[in-house]
């Protein structure tokens, strides 16, 4: 199930944090999030996942930046977010996908426990300008069943900017247990 706007407000402090807290963006079922006024882009011509790719970073100037298609551009939210005992998600506002904007790629699925600002991997079907601190976004929570494990990640919990892909500490750990592995050690329990 998911929760209501009311009941996302009364467990403020409890399950949820979200900080800053405006009520103004609160919805009937969900919350609506702000776009920060700093963009993350690749400088890689081909982006590698088994290694740090370079990147730079922009700031969103007052009268608004372009986005152009065939570009990943990394966000994230003002709002920085804590939830325990349910999950959040993240999604698009509708108002901002019908200006050709996906706001996440992939990774509107958050996991129990998360704690940091949400990072937004944003492209546009066609070139559309963004301005810091509209609501670009919107959280939302579904109740779970089961036994409550919460994340617990060195990549990106308790963030405190914009997380660029760090996929590659996976393959580095892969690695590892390979060569462990070839050289007749057992993996570690």
């Amino acid at each position: 199930m998911i929760l209501t706007g009311n009941e996302i407000q009364s467990r403020l402090g409890d399950d949820i944090q979200i900080d800053p807290f405006d009520e103004r963006q609160l919805n009937p079922n969900s919350y609506n999030m702000r776009l920060h006024n700093e963009l993350l882009v690749y400088e890689e011509i081909v982006l590698d996942m088994s290694r740090p790719n370079r990147y730079r970073r922009y700031t969103i100037p007052p009268e608004g930046l372009v986005l152009n298609p065939n570009q990943l551009y990394l966000g994230r939210t003002v709002e920085r977010t804590e939830t325990h005992n349910l999950v959040p998600m993240l999604e698009g506002r509708s108002s901002v996908g019908r200006l050709g904007l996906f706001v996440h790629v992939t990774a509107g699925f958050g996991d129990i426990g998360f704690c940091g600002h949400w990072t937004l991997e944003m492209f546009a079907v066609q070139p559309v300008r963004i301005f810091a601190g509209i609501p670009i976004c919107q959280i939302f929570y579904h109740t779970i069943e089961g036994e409550v494990t919460e994340y617990q990640s060195e990549k990106y919990q308790h963030n405190r900017d914009i997380q660029p892909s760090m996929l590659y500490k996976e393959f580095q750990t892969q690695r590892d247990l390979q060569l462990r592995l070839s050289f007749g050690q057992e993996a570690p329990q």
